[in-house]
Order: structure tokens, then C-alpha cells, then sequence
């Protein structure tokens, strides 16, 4: 099934302030909640779909990968980490929006997200063009295998922290003023270790290395970023885990260069061949293809190769291959063939210099009258 735009999901603008986008989802989410739409599977599905952008498009890295690559940069098994929670309330809406700014005083256990992780990888130009599947390996937090990610020691559990009772903030008046604050005792977790994990020491994590399969889609270049939905650090106390971030860098190639979806590559001929014209066999990144030369093609000159370039990882669109012709000047010349350049070169001083040498004459008859308007 085609995703929709997750822009027109929230009926914002792509130039949307992160407010706009938290306005926009709580109208949303307020109007399509299945607590206000008993049986209506098709409010529950336009429920998920708003959820959805929201996550992408509130998250900095999310959004700007998002705006890179569409729907492509979260192919990468993010839809087996997508939770909805369908059955949340409308407090729960309200805090997602309005939780940063004025905080929250309700009694919960406090779950701490893992951390993002990036990881660079290098590929050569082939594989980013055509694309690829890459083992990487990388060491992460991960949940600890003996408390089960609690922190507690096995038979223990962690308890209510007695100075929030549980709320993981404290009040503190100042003046006319309360403010809110992380709690001093439980450092923000609401619950407090007595017996820690002997593993973990009570931190619920463990590091340990990791292999991840990850598909490179065709048409990837340096900077590119492509994100594993839940492949970077665990949660504390169970919280849901960071992505992880691989970002790309292309290998300099002997032969091309790249500037968006365009190849370019210098090819030598010889000045007899650019005198006289000819076709030559020009690399690409699918085998050789005949390139015919104009006769008097000048160096420098270039030929554009129409779809021998990279596909747009975005529009499809292919680009080209751009040869720049050199000519090349002939070294270790043995007698004979100094002597036939010689005559050569004769016969081209005794005919008309302005025929056979256009760009020469014109310099040369510039250079004349620079000179000529100096001592005028």
C-alpha cells in the first residue's frame, strides 16, 4: 500500500515549525481517537496514520532524513518497531504535546529511551549506484540478559523512590513561583535500586557487539543517512530503544566523478583522432558503450551520454555520463615520426593559419592589439 505524505497527513506545510506540527497532531489526534469513535475501524486507521507522521515529522533527524528520502529512508525494518497506541487517552495526547513545557505531575515509572547511534560506512561508487546489502557489525547497550533490563537484582525489585513518590519530578517554590525539577533521589526515575544487578551493575544495559544486515537502496551518496528503526542503545528501565543511524561516505573512484545524479570522466584521444575524427570505447558503470568523435573537436570538449548516469534515489530520475575529451600530446617520438610531424608542421605554416588554427590567430591577434593600445 502507497503511504501517504506525512505533510499532507498533518495538513501542514513542509516549512512547518515543530509547533505547527504539535498543533496539527493534536487537533488531529483529538478528532480521529477511538475513545470518540467507538467501532469506527476507519478513524482508528486515520488515528495510526497521524501517530505515525507525527513521530516521523517531530523528530529532528527523523524529518530531515524523511525530507531526503520520502517513505524510502524508513524501509529498513521500521515497520515491525511502529507502536501506536491506539488506547492511550486524551491525557496522554496532551502530554505528548504540552509535556515539555509545563511537565507532568502524574505517578508513573519512568522509562528512559536509548540513545540514537550512527554509524559511517564506506562504500564504493558501484555499490552506491546500484545498491547493496551490507553487513555491519557495532556495539551497542543492550538489555541485560540477567535482570532483564530492571537494574534489580534477580529476586529483588526496584522500589517506589519515597521523596516524589514516583513522579520522578519535586515541586520547589520560589517566590510566587513553583517550579519543577528532576528529583535529587532517583535522578528522574521514580523508583529506586537497593540491590543492584551484579551484571549491569543497575543499569538495566550491557554493552555488547552486534551484526545488522542493511539494505543500501541504488542511487545513495556521501551524507546520506539511512535509519534502523530500534537498532541503537536500550531503553533504561525498559524503555523503547534508539535508531541507529548509518551514514553513508562514497569512496573516490579511479575513474569517475560525481556531482548528483551525473557521472563524469576525462577520456584521451589523440590529436590525430581529434584532428580527423573517429569513435572510441568509453567506460561506464555497466560496461563499455562506442563514442564517435567529431573531426577538429577541440580539448575539453563535452559529450554527454543520455541515462549512463546514477537514478535518483527520490524522482527516478536518471542522469548522464559526461566524457571530457583530452588530447593528448604524443611523447618518445623516434626520427621518423619527429620528421613527419616536422613536414606537418611546415605545411601548416605555409597554408593560412586563420583555417587551420582558428583559436591561435584569434589569441595571437588579441595579443597584438593589447600590446598596440599600450603604446597608442
Amino acid at each position: 500500500m502507497i503511504k501517504k505524505d506525512y505533510y499532507d497527513v498533518l495538513r501542514v506545510s513542509k516549512s512547518a515549525s515543530n509547533r505547527d506540527i504539535k498543533k496539527a497532531y493534536k487537533r488531529l489526534a483529538i478528532k480521529f481517537h477511538p475513545d470518540r469513535n467507538q467501532g469506527n475501524k476507519s478513524a482508528e486507521d486515520k488515528f495510526k496514520e497521524v501517530k505515525e507522521a507525527y513521530e516521523i515529522l517531530s523528530d529532528k533527524q527523523k524529518r530531515s532524513s524523511y525530507d531526503q528520502y520520502g517513505h524510502e529512508a524508513f524501509n529498513n525494518n521500521s515497520s515491525s518497531h511502529t507502536s501506536y497506541h491506539t488506547n492511550a487517552d486524551f491525557g496522554d495526547i496532551f502530554g505528548d504535546v504540552f509535556g515539555d513545557i509545563f511537565g507532568s505531575s502524574s505517578r508513573r515509572q519512568h522509562k528512559s529511551s536509548g540513545s540514537d547511534l550512527c554509524y559511517s560506512l564506506d562504500l564504493t561508487l558501484e555499490e552506491a549506484v546500484i545498491g547493496i546489502t551490507k553487513k555491519i557489525q557495532v556495539s551497542v547497550l543492550q538489555r541485560c540478559n540477567v535482570c532483564r533490563g530492571s537494574g534489580a537484582k534477580i529476586g529483588t525489585k526496584s522500589k517506589l523512590c519515597k521523596t516524589c513518590n514516583g513522579a520522578g519530578q519535586v515541586q520547589m517554590r520560589q517566590g510566587f513561583f513553583t517550579v519543577q525539577q528532576t528529583c535529587p533521589a532517583c535522578n528522574g526515575d521514580g523508583s529506586v535500586i537497593n540491590n543492584p544487578c551484579n551484571l549491569c551493575d543497575g543499569n538495566g544495559r550491557i554493552e555488547r557487539n552486534k551484526t545488522l544486515s542493511v539494505k543500501i537502496p541504488s542511487g545513495v551518496d556521501t551524507g546520506d543517512k539511512i535509519r534502523l528503526t530500534g537498532e541503537g542503545e536500550y531503553g533504561i528501565r525498559g524503555g523503547s530503544s534508539g535508531d541507529l543511524y548509518v551514514e553513508i561516505k562514497v569512496k573516490d573512484h579511479s575513474i569517475f566523478s560525481r556531482k548528483n545524479n551525473n557521472l563524469y570522466c576525462e577520456v584521451p584521444i589523440s590529436f590525430i583522432m581529434a584532428a580527423l575524427g573517429g569513435k572510441i570505447e568509453v567506460p561506464t558503470l555497466n560496461g563499455k558503450i562506442k563514442l564517435r568523435i567529431p573531426a577538429e573537436t577541440q580539448t575539453g570538449k563535452l559529450f554527454r551520454m543520455r541515462g549512463k548516469g546514477v537514478r535518483s534515489i527520490r524522482s527516478n530520475y536518471l542522469g548522464d555520463l559526461l566524457c571530457k575529451v583530452i588530447v593528448e600530446t604524443p611523447v618518445n617520438l623516434n626520427y621518423e615520426q619527429k620528421k613527419m610531424l616536422y613536414k606537418l608542421g611546415k605545411s601548416l605554416d605555409c597554408s593560412s593559419s586563420k583555417v587551420n588554427n582558428p583559436k591561435s590567430k584569434n589569441f595571437f591577434n588579441g595579443v597584438k592589439k593589447f600590446f598596440d593600445d599600450l603604446t597608442s
